[in-house]
């Protein structure tokens, strides 16, 4: 693996595949080419590898080089034909979906959803004694919803047996089928009480294929989900990958297991957080679903919002925010009906663009209350755990820490890397800084970055064999840095200095209620020092002063007096004027505004018309 010169990866997504190629010259990898092709796993084609081959085929093409020889990805390189290291990651057919089983839904049913969202499944139920649904509500959402496999968990060791029993009683009243494949048998990882193992293998072995691990919830102060993880991914190939038309031929392939998109997502981010020394907060916005990944303090944590997109769902999102959710980031007057049916409208034509400035604004503005619900949900889910007696004192009394509480501290963030057409194709960087910035509302010091042309699939599987390589490609070619924000959080009044700043022997005020740009391009790094005003934190403490370099990047250094939590006026012709105001700030809509108000100026006053 380490002599590996030449790497071609694939992404075999629902509807496009893409492939990459990866090369090593003087000692370093870099992106050398990326093709794509529409992903064949339905009908006329019903083989994955068609489209595999069809994207590998338009790479050969852009790069002038050879990788397929006798129907197939040639490995290794022979006879300048071929690569060293083919590696691919899949969510095709949906990806994986899971349904969870635990005890008590917000302790070992909430760990084994962790578990199973860490390894890069879509969990469509979680089902636990207490969530409020009798018997037979349980044995019917068991029967619709044909999961892929089930994770059961729950009993710490020494606990419950008999509710685990009636679990297994339940899937067998259930009889639940596989969503692929008739003749297989549905696979059921086991990682509750080990009490309760053989009673649980007994009551349900005839009907499912049970796989036993380690409990994920040993002790209520402690969870172990590596065994969940590692047999969900294993069973993910062995069972379900092996379902799907021509997977086994693209398993034979590969010069590693083929990993689920979303794990391999979050593979490099774990691995980008290790490398860079920081807590990190990244987000993948798509048509159906928004995913959200985060490491704080080395744990990390991925949750799903199957609910949240900008097409297929942006109704949900619509639904979920309300339509004042909505408008109040338009930097442009809109009529609620007026919005409602372009949102309705994008909905029954989901691969429709922006045509207009107007409908970009628009699709702008639900991307960002999408992603302020997806990193709300997240931060529901990413928590300490919940049922864990601690020791107190009476300073406790005052700072009421407990378990349970949410991991998400945008203080503590150190980068934001945002992922998906809206973020990574936005006509101007500026607009996805805003974006960013808008909806996750970083607090102190963070970076901001966009994946280029979304390779972080790739690049996590690339790192199981080769980390080096995966991270010398992600600095270089796959993340596009925007910039450095600075937000100061604490009470002040529209118009008050927030805090004095520093850099290159110039200083500054910024004052609340402003949002300024200091250029500084991508590479370059800036000392500031900050000197915040009492009770305004920089993330030193309240009223301390920061002083440290600062990277740049397309937007350069962002410093953001606007507030946490972040408010707008209530009136829309104010809060029209404050968005324009901001994104010209920002640079994000330069000279647009200015340029539409003389065109619908009336013709008395002699604007055009």
């Amino acid at each position: 693996m380490a002599e590996a010169e030449r790497v071609v990866a694939t992404d075999c997504g629902s509807t496009t595949t893409k492939a990459i190629l990866i090369e090593r010259a003087d000692g370093e990898y870099r992106l050398r080419g990326r093709g794509e092709a529409p992903t064949t796993v339905e009908t006329p084609f019903d083989d994955v590898t068609v489209g595999v081959l069809n994207a590998v085929g338009e790479l050969e093409e852009l790069t002038d080089r050879r990788f397929l020889a006798d129907g197939r990805v040639r490995t290794p390189t022979t006879e300048n034909v071929g690569a060293d290291l083919y590696l691919s990651t899949s969510s095709a057919g949906g990806g994986l979906q899971m349904l969870v089983t635990g005890v008590v839904k917000t302790m070992t049913a909430e760990s084994a959803q962790r578990a199973a969202l860490g390894a890069g499944a879509i969990v469509i139920d979680v089902l636990a004694v207490d969530d409020g649904r009798q018997d037979h509500q349980r044995i019917e959402r068991i029967r619709s919803i044909r999961p892929d496999m089930i994770l059961m968990s729950g009993g710490t060791e020494g606990g419950t047996v008999q509710h685990l029993l009636d679990t297994a009683e339940l899937l067998v009243a259930a009889d639940p089928r596989p969503r692929l494949g008739r003749d297989f048998r549905l696979p059921v990882i086991y990682a509750g009480n080990s009490a309760a193992r053989e009673g649980v293998r007994e009551v349900v072995g005839e009907r499912v294929d049970v796989l036993t691990v380690e409990n994920l919830r040993p002790e209520l102060e402690r969870e172990n989900l590596g065994p969940s993880r590692e047999a969900i991914h294993r069973l993910f190939l062995e069972h379900v990958m092996a379902q799907a038309p021509g997977y086994d031929s693209l398993l034979s392939w590969t010069s590693a297991p083929v990993m689920s998109t979303p794990r391999a997502v979050g593979e490099m981010v774990q691995l980008a957080a290790r490398e860079e020394g920081t807590d990190v907060l990244a987000v993948d916005i798509g048509g159906a679903t928004t995913d959200v990944f985060s490491v704080f303090g080395e744990q990390f944590n991925r949750t799903v919002s199957a609910n949240l997109g900008l097409s297929y769902s942006v109704c949900n999102v619509l639904a979920e925010a309300g339509v004042e959710g909505i408008r109040r980031w338009m930097a442009v007057p809109i009529a609620p009906d007026e919005l409602r049916n372009r949102l309705r409208n994008k909905m029954i034509r989901p691969t429709t663009i922006p045509q207009t400035v107007e409908d970009l604004l628009i699709e702008q503005s639900v991307a960002r209350e999408a992603l302020r619900l997806a990193l709300l949900h997240h931060g529901a889910l990413a928590v300490g755990l919940r049922g864990v007696q601690q020791a107190r004192t009476m300073g406790d009394l005052f700072t009421q820490a407990a378990g349970g509480e949410t991991l998400v501290d945008m203080m503590s963030l150190g980068l934001i890397i945002g992922s998906g057409g809206i973020l990574s194709h936005a006509p101007r960087r500026a607009q996805a800084a805003m974006m960013l910035l808008d909806a996750f509302e970083p607090q102190g010091v963070t970076r901001l970055a966009v994946d280029s042309i979304f390779m972080m699939p790739q690049l996590g599987v690339l790192a199981s064999v080769l980390p080096e390589a995966a991270m010398q490609v992600f600095r270089r070619d796959c993340l596009v840095p925007l910039g450095t924000v600075i937000a100061p959080v604490g009470g002040a009044r529209e118009g008050e200095v927030m805090l004095e700043w520093e850099a290159d022997g110039e200083r500054a005020e910024l004052r609340a209620g402003e949002l300024r740009r200091v250029p500084l391009a991508a590479g370059e790094r800036m000392k500031v020092e900050l000197r915040p005003r009492r009770g305004i934190d920089v993330g030193a403490g309240k009223g301390t002063r920061w002083s440290d370099s600062v990277e740049g990047g397309a937007v350069g250094v962002i410093l953001d007096g606007r507030g946490r939590p972040l408010r707008l006026p209530e009136e829309e012709g104010e809060r029209v004027r404050q968005m324009r105001e901001w994104m010209e700030a920002l640079g994000a809509m330069p000279g647009y505004f200015a340029l539409r108000s003389r065109a619908t100026k009336p013709a008395e006053q002699g604007g055009a018309v």
